[in-house]
């Protein structure tokens, strides 16, 4: 009858207390799970790509890029990611109609543009003579809120994409070729979470900002304000790093740690002393 008690007792009280523990985690975990770029049906994506890593085409997740160029082309194109990311870049080159077998290679570097390995697709493909398109993919490791100096993980920040042909033949150099590219992420969370954050996300321009700021003033000695060299941000902006939903289960933890002893108490202290029993008997 005890046990059953208790049972009863702990049972309501831990619900309660895993309720008021995940209540404030569920609206986050929802509002992730859809993507926060907005898509490109609007006709607002990008339609040509830049030829080095200054003049790269910035895009947003979830944006499906086009350009037009010629076999033995470098494109770039640049895209934010941010703490707990793992983004993927998936990119489709069209060719013409008559070529010969051609390699294409995309590669990913982050914003010290440092290339980044991917954990796996296909980056490097070769395309048959006569085939009509290539597809190449790259899934980047998860993006972490801080690392060594000497680690080259990623970091958040801005990401450069180069697309381009490999040893190509002279009579193909030249060709017209259409490229497509497309960057998603998959949200890690805490499971890739660290203790510690970057002072500012590795975008173009942040060492500029950060010593303007320091003196007030821009680029251009004038006190209107620091010079901003990349608009290319997330749309809820860059995440602070300190928080994960690490804390959440935490705090979960420690409430199964409380009610497990407050309900082992109570099941091991007994009934009391006995009715019949006196005191100090």
């Amino acid at each position: 009858m005890r046990i059953t008690r208790v049972t009863t007792g702990v049972l309501p009280a831990l619900g309660l207390a895993l309720g008021l523990a995940l209540g404030p985690a569920v609206a986050p975990a929802a509002a992730d799970a859809s993507p926060s770029a907005s898509p490109s049906g609007d006709g607002s994506a990008p339609t040509e790509a830049g030829t080095s890593f200054r003049t790269a085409t910035e895009i947003d997740q979830g944006e499906t890029a086009t350009a037009s160029g010629s076999a033995g082309d470098y494109l770039y194109w640049s895209f934010p990611a941010d703490t707990g990311q793992r983004p993927t870049v998936e990119a489709t080159v069209k060719l013409p109609k008559s070529h010969t077998a051609q390699t294409w290679q995309v590669d990913v570097y982050d914003g010290l543009r440092r290339r980044q390995a991917c954990q796996y697709g296909a980056q490097t493909r070769t395309a048959a003579a006569g085939t009509a398109s290539v597809e190449l993919a790259c899934v980047l490791r998860t993006v972490r809120a801080w690392a060594e100096p000497w680690a080259d993980d990623p970091l958040p920040g801005t990401y450069y994409v180069r697309l381009t042909a490999l040893g190509l033949t002279a009579g193909d150099l030249g060709l017209p070729v259409d490229a497509t590219l497309r960057v998603e992420s998959k949200d890690i969370g805490g499971a890739a979470a660290v203790d510690g954050s970057l002072a500012q996300p590795l975008v173009p321009g942040a060492a500029v900002r950060s010593k303007d700021a320091e003196n007030g003033t821009d680029a251009k000695g004038g006190s209107s304000g620091p010079a901003v060299l990349s608009s290319i941000e997330p749309d809820d902006g860059w995440s602070s790093g300190w928080w994960s939903d690490r804390w959440v289960w935490t705090a979960v933890g420690a409430v199964l740690a409380a009610l497990a002893g407050i309900g082992g108490y109570t099941l091991t202290r007994g009934s009391g002393r006995p009715r019949h029993v006196p005191p100090g008997a």
